[in-house]
């Protein structure tokens, strides 16, 4: 049986594993390597021993080994026992015993190798690094030291407190237990080296080299029986941890020659008292004599008992007072067996029968293991952090298949990362990859399973807790396709859990994930879903993607006072960009047809966002009309409508500032365009308006494309016209004309834009006034000014008093004719009448048009129709009314003398 488990292991450590290149721990002659199969990933640790180390120059024999054949002998005994220590391992299986991954294989260089799950180092060696740091556990130690100066960071997670004690002798009992009933084995050489410590914190029974079965067994028996007279014999050639090691023996051994399975509990009790005494070491020294021991147990004064206190300096506890007696006794029927050790006093607190329930889970029913897992959380808190994260812990990711109790194991582990020190390092090696596994597994039924959705819940009220003990590489690819797997599910109480997460999610991932993974999803809930609550929690959800800070994700109506003001974003958090709102977000607002006020808000929310970064063009295309019909929805109040109201406003002023700062931009960029104003002209000192620059530039380019064609044909009226008007093709003429070839320079005039068109008739003129103009602008004569069109000679000067003076019909016919000077000859039609004096008899016989003067204060009557003057105006409603119709009337004969009429006496003014 045991040659056939040992052949099943055939593989190869150095191939299969990769091993680091300095040890962990030593135990014994054993150095521990860290390990890591290449296959699985799975750690382990490599036990390795070099024959060299039994080299006489090494100092590991002593000086009786002269000869090359001794040397060889003994080196072969120390491997053979070596070699049985690991083969032992291979055969038994229990959890309290060491376990075996690799079988013993021979090195290159004749030394010894195997495999084992992953430990931290010997009880040995942890008491030794507590001794170092003054009682104190070794937490915190960023460095241990074992025996041989060996250093290990993994020293640092190990406690030796009064819990794990108890704890780690409750599991050496255990195995002890096993070898006794189970294995029918005797260990024969229990002491802190046998004692190894795995990375659960879990002790381990190891070192079985001396192990073999009691006197008196019957039947064939897989392990032959020890010698006693060669095992308690002190061989000064061989190193002393290849040795029985006398200061942990049992008197049976060394006093009586007697194996049996009782030796073991006085081993266990000498090492319970090693773990509490300081130094931590056996209160039996021999140094490996036998006749050291013999003595030390003829006086009752040196052997460890409870009237000296067993030796130890220290305040032992009660309860071990009492079952301490009952381990040391020196007749092997007065001891207690290891099952009853289990039961004493010292194991009888909450802390260690919770552990001890936990050791013992699996075989617990359903109902038991559901009210363990309900109380465990209240008894969590009295454990050091040590003993939750390696031991509770560990049981409880065991149990995770357990799908009943997955709800409050989740519950129970979240809790344990809480308080454990190293908390980023357990929910990365250990509870991720056991979540993945759960939650990720599509399940072969389609039943719903509500103990996992329970589970779930769990999970997702705790996300806060994965996010800050996990990398967001980790979170992204084992955390975020849980929360999907939530979202998507057909229970409306963990999707809404799921959408409440995204203020923890945001933070951990990119935009790209935002953008492609996450939105997406959200969306599509949003949209399918027809719970209200959902549809209010989608709205906040998509609020969030949108960039709403977290701080303001509860929607209240006092979170839309006033304008818009852009939102203050997280650092670091990314959210979706303006394309995704724009062209995604807002048809999905669009598409809500509830009318619901909480959904309503949470939809302004949203809006109010997108408002912070969209276009302007979009927002009054697209959002301000959704706006709007949500606004005037009827299940809005007041307060509800006016937030609405506040958002609108605040959008519209936005539009408004940037289509005028854009317009501005526009005509800043086109400084040469013409843009006509409704300013008016400001006014000459005569009170006619100046005309428009654009004219002369519109005359130069009618020369650039007519080629001076019209040169000679100046309009004088062609900037009296208003904007896009027009003289006619024909002007008329008149009896005033002077003949061509006058002043060519009345094309260079500023033009006179007040006056209205003139249109010839056959026997009257219509005169078409201004009709901007709220009355006719008072005439004032003006200076001579060489730019005048109607004469070129210099009237005479005319006095401040006279410009500023409004003109009245007596004043103006008593210098009238002092102030007209004849016109240039001029063949154009429309010249002024020649100045009085021997032409005058030419004017007799023509039309002579003329326009009234403005009503002196004085005059009462119709000032104008005067029988003395040339020509009368028919009396029409003023300017703001209809036209002013100029009929030429035939002149009478005046003596030179005569005081000029009509247009005559405006000579000088025009």
């Amino acid at each position: 049986m045991f040659s056939s488990a040992f052949k099943s292991f055939s593989s190869n450590i150095t191939s299969n594993y990769e091993i680091s290149k300095q040890p962990s721990a030593t135990v014994g002659v054993w150095s521990i390597f860290d390990a890591k199969k290449k296959s699985t990933g799975v750690q382990a640790s490599v036990f390795v021993f070099e024959r060299k180390s039994l080299d006489v120059s090494s100092n590991g024999l002593g000086p009786r080994a002269t000869s090359a054949t001794s040397l060889r002998k003994v080196q072969d005994e120390v491997i053979e026992r070596l070699r049985k220590e690991a083969s032992s391992l291979a055969r038994l299986r229990h959890p309290s015993v060491l376990q075996l991954v690799e079988p013993v294989e021979e090195t290159r260089s004749g030394g010894l190798m195997f495999a084992t799950e992953l430990v931290l180092c010997s009880l040995s060696a942890a008491l030794a690094q507590k001794d170092r740091t003054g009682g104190r556990s070794g937490r915190g130690i960023p460095r241990s030291v074992s025996d041989d100066g060996t250093t290990s960071q993994a020293f640092q997670d190990v406690e030796i407190d009064e819990l794990e004690i108890q704890k780690g002798l409750l599991q050496v009992a255990k195995g002890l237990e096993f070898l006794h009933d189970s294995a029918k084995l005797v260990h024969g050489n229990l002491t802190p080296d046998a004692v190894i410590i795995n990375a659960k914190s879990d002790w381990k029974i190891a070192a079985l080299g001396f192990a073999g079965p009691p006197d008196g067994a019957e039947g064939h028996q897989p392990v032959p029986q020890i010698s006693l007279s060669e095992a308690l014999y002190h061989d000064p050639r061989l190193p002393r941890a290849v040795q029985l090691n006398l200061d942990y023996a049992s008197p049976d051994f060394v006093l009586d020659a007697n194996i049996n399975y009782l030796a073991d509990i006085f081993s266990l009790g000498l090492v319970i008292l090693a773990c509490y005494r300081h130094p931590h070491r056996s209160p039996i020294e021999t140094h490996g004599n036998q006749s050291a021991y013999k003595k030390i147990f003829s006086n009752s004064s040196t052997v460890p008992t409870s009237a000296n206190n067993f030796l130890s300096d220290q305040t032992l506890p009660r309860e071990l007072n009492v079952t301490l007696p009952r381990m040391l006794t020196r007749r092997p029927a007065q001891r207690l067996t290891a099952s009853e050790f289990q039961q004493s006093e010292y194991f009888d607190n909450i802390l260690v029968n919770t552990i001890r329930f936990l050791d013992a889970l699996p075989a617990k029913t359903p109902v038991e293991k559901s009210q363990f897992m309900k109380g465990l959380g209240r008894v969590m808190p009295q454990f050091p952090p040590s003993v939750l994260g390696k031991k509770i812990l560990g049981v409880l990711l065991d149990e995770m298949k357990d799908r009943e109790l997955l709800p409050l194991i989740m519950q129970n582990i979240f809790q344990i990362i809480k308080v454990v020190p190293s908390s980023k390092e357990v929910v990365s090696g250990k509870v991720l990859p056991q979540m993945r596994e759960i939650f990720l597994t599509k399940s072969k039924s389609e039943e719903r399973d509500s103990s996992k959705e329970a589970a779930l819940v769990a999970v997702l009220n705790n996300i806060q807790l994965l996010a800050d003990n996990c990398s967001a590489k980790q979170f992204k690819d084992d955390v975020l396709p849980i929360i999907h797997v939530a979202m998507e599910s057909s229970t409306h109480s963990l999707t809404d859990a799921a959408l409440q997460t995204l203020p923890v999610i945001m933070p951990l991932i990119d935009f790209s994930t935002v953008k492609h993974d996450l939105f997406p999803v959200v969306a599509n809930v949003f949209s399918k879903t027809n719970s209200l609550s959902i549809k209010i929690r989608g709205l906040e959800a998509l609020a969030v993607l949108c960039g709403v800070p977290t701080n303001q994700m509860e929607t209240r109506v006092d979170d839309f006072p006033g304008p818009t003001q852009p939102e203050r974003k997280d650092k670091n958090v990314s959210s979706l960009d303006k394309f995704t709102m724009q062209e995604k977000v807002v048809p999905l607002l669009k598409a809500i047809k509830t009318k619901e006020p909480a959904v309503m808000m949470a939809a302004l929310k949203v809006f109010r966002q997108i408002g912070t970064v969209a276009d302007t063009e979009f927002l009054a295309l697209d959002v301000m009309p959704i706006l709007w019909a949500f606004s005037l929805g009827p299940l809005l109040d007041l307060s509800q409508f006016q937030a609405f109201m506040d958002v609108i406003k605040s959008l519209s002023a936005k539009i408004e500032r940037e289509q005028i700062r854009r317009l501005q931009e526009l005509s800043s960029t086109r400084p040469g365009d013409f843009r006509p104003s409704s300013t008016p002209q400001p006014s000459a000192s005569n009170g006619v308006h100046q005309g428009s620059a654009a004219t002369g530039a519109e005359d130069d380019f009618q020369k650039l494309v007519l080629g001076n064609k019209n040169s000679e044909k100046n309009d004088v009226f062609a900037g009296a016209l208003a904007e896009g008007e027009r003289l006619t093709q024909n002007p008329p003429s008149f009896s005033w004309s002077p003949v061509s070839g006058g002043n060519k320079s009345v094309s260079s005039q500023p033009p006179l834009s007040s006056l209205p068109a003139l249109q010839p008739r056959p026997t009257s003129r219509s005169i078409t006034p201004d009709v901007g103009m709220s009355a006719f602008p008072s005439l004032q004569p003006a200076q001579q000014s060489t730019a005048s069109i109607w004469a070129t000679s210099s009237p005479p000067p005319t006095t401040a008093q006279n410009r500023n003076h409004v003109l009245q019909p007596s004043a103006y016919t008593a210098s009238a004719s002092a102030a007209i000077s004849p016109p240039p000859v001029s063949t154009t039609a429309w010249q002024l009448p020649p100045p009085p004096g021997p032409q005058r008899q030419n004017i007799a016989s023509t039309f002579a048009p003329s326009i009234a003067p403005p009503p002196q204060s004085n005059v009462h009557g119709n000032v104008w129709q005067q029988t003395n003057h040339g020509m009368a105006m028919s009396s029409q409603p003023g300017f703001g009314g209809s036209m002013n119709v100029l009929q030429p009337q035939t002149s009478l004969p005046q003596p030179s003398q005569q005081k000029k009429t009509g247009l005559d006496k405006y000579e000088s003014l025009l």
